[in-house]
């Protein structure tokens, strides 16, 4: 897997980049014209390039190997903030609309049915919604992209008092291909993932970074200076034929496998 990012630099900027796979023995590579740029690591939070007026390039690539025995467990804190309202999935304002829907089903299977309302109450619209588009809109909207789709689930789930999270992935089978956002929850001691869009087989997800919603996992963040993105280019494959998904039933997100000392 990898990516490709291009920036416009118009004045020195810092900027915090969430495209590498944690634990993988991957390479990430940033250049500034001709100019290689060190790279700081950020606990948790990806990575910090500082970066000078110019076209700067962001390559990274990772070959990695899945372990889907060893699903990550859920810990108190994980399941406290995942029951928070946030930036775009506001939970509290849709607490009515998910009890009267799901709140009838055992905790354990509201997940299954919020994953089904919105996968078949949604359609998937290219350029449907903007940066500042929450939960609530994109359920009134009807419409959107993977980060709506993960939005409106983390939240009617947080309503119906279900800890969720969202997830940016690397998605092999996605078309067409970029970073893929999906939801986790936790009815018990393991996240479990769900993809409201269907479009990616969750055995070969990736991880990149977790968070509250899409704010948390950007791939790219400004943090003061001034760049645009001038182009991406996101490659996910496997090595041998796709996985079968019917996205219905719970699943784990496999996790990666650390590279083998030499």
């Amino acid at each position: 897997m990898g990516a490709e990012l291009v920036f416009d630099v118009t004045e020195a900027a810092s900027v915090v980049l969430q495209v590498a796979v944690p634990g993988a023995a991957g390479t990430l590579r940033v250049r500034s014209d001709a100019r290689e740029l060190p790279t700081g690591t950020l606990d948790g939070h990806g990575h910090l390039v500082e970066a000078d007026p110019g076209t700067v390039t962001v390559s990274y690539t990772a070959t990695v190997t899945l372990d889907a025995d060893s699903p990550p467990p859920v810990s108190i804190v994980d399941r406290f903030t995942s029951l928070l309202p946030s930036r775009y999935c506001p939970a509290d304002r849709m607490t009515g609309f998910a009890l009267d829907r799901f709140g009838h089903l055992p905790p354990a299977d509201r997940p299954a049915a919020i994953r089904a309302y919105v996968h078949d109450h949604l359609a998937y619209v290219s350029s449907a919604s903007g940066p500042s588009t929450d939960a609530v809109d994109t359920l009134l909207a009807g419409q959107g992209v993977c980060r709506d789709y993960a939005h409106l689930m983390v939240a009617l789930c947080r309503a119906a008092n279900v800890p969720a999270r969202v997830t940016s992935v690397y998605a092999p089978g996605l078309s067409p291909m970029d970073f893929h956002l999906v939801a986790e929850t936790a009815t018990g001691p393991t996240w479990q993932v769900w993809d409201p869009t269907g479009l990616a087989p969750r055995p070969s997800l990736v991880r990149i970074a977790i968070g509250r919603d899409a704010a948390d996992v950007a791939f790219s963040t400004v943090l003061s200076g001034a760049a645009s993105l001038r182009s991406l280019e996101v490659t996910a494959v496997v090595d041998g034929t796709l996985p079968d998904d019917d996205h219905t039933a719970a699943a784990s997100l496999a996790t990666v496998t650390p590279p083998r000392s030499r």
